[in-house]
């Protein structure tokens, strides 16, 4: 068991990596953080790790480039067959194994938590097996009450610590005031789509608006 967030979505694209590149910009100052991504899919378009590096820099975070990456923008045991692989769960469950166990972490899944990863596998067993609490992006628009408490209510069927949910896009407090009673679950940050995108404006924008409370300290201290 490690100790730390694991950042899931409502969907893929739904802003996963700018909420954990706006963690590690919040709470690297306080604590040391590593950030890691264990299957990333679509290598080819997307790097999520790079985009890290380059929306924190400079960092105190460790970013670390182990895991599975696998060519063509389709969902991960999809991939693995195209490229003759396995995603084996226990093998990444392992990787954090060779790290201090004080070590907090930050770890951005693939798509969200019914994501199949092999042929019996999904995003949800490897949150379980890593034992992390959960952070549920979701989209601000149309559409988000019935895709977070969907996602909620799956991660609460295993039995999973919640952390809080953070909103993407447009703030809309109506969606935003379902998603806390139905899911009976705090939202701890609504986040812009930001113009430029840049380390600068994500770095100005975290360490007042995402988690003003100080809820996720919970899971990082």
């Amino acid at each position: 068991m490690i100790r730390g967030l694991f950042v899931t979505g409502t969907d893929t694209g739904v802003g996963k990596t700018v909420v954990s590149a706006a963690l590690l910009a919040r709470y690297c100052p306080t604590v040391a953080l590593r950030y890691w991504k264990p299957i990333q899919t679509g290598i080819e378009q997307d790097d999520d790790t790079e985009e890290i590096r380059r929306l924190t820099a400079p960092s105190l975070a460790e970013i670390l480039d182990d895991g599975i990456r696998l060519p063509n923008p389709v969902s991960p045991h999809l991939a693995a067959k195209m490229a003759q692989k396995t995603i084996d769960v226990a093998a990444l469950t392992a990787t954090v194994g060779h790290y201090p166990a004080q070590d907090r972490w930050i770890v951005e899944g693939a798509g969200g938590v019914l994501v199949p990863l092999n042929t019996s596998a999904m995003m949800i067993d490897l949150i379980e097996a890593l034992g992390l609490a959960v952070l549920v992006v979701s989209r601000s628009t149309l559409g988000t009450i019935n895709h977070t408490l969907l996602t909620l209510k799956c991660l609460r069927a295993r039995s999973l610590s919640v952390a809080g949910v953070v909103m993407v896009g447009e703030a809309n407090p109506d969606n935003r005031a379902a998603i806390e009673n139905y899911g009976q679950i705090a939202v701890v940050g609504e986040m812009p789509r930001f113009q430029s995108m840049s380390a600068a404006e994500l770095t100005a924008w975290a360490p007042s608006n995402l988690d003003p409370n100080g809820s996720l300290w919970e899971w990082l201290k």
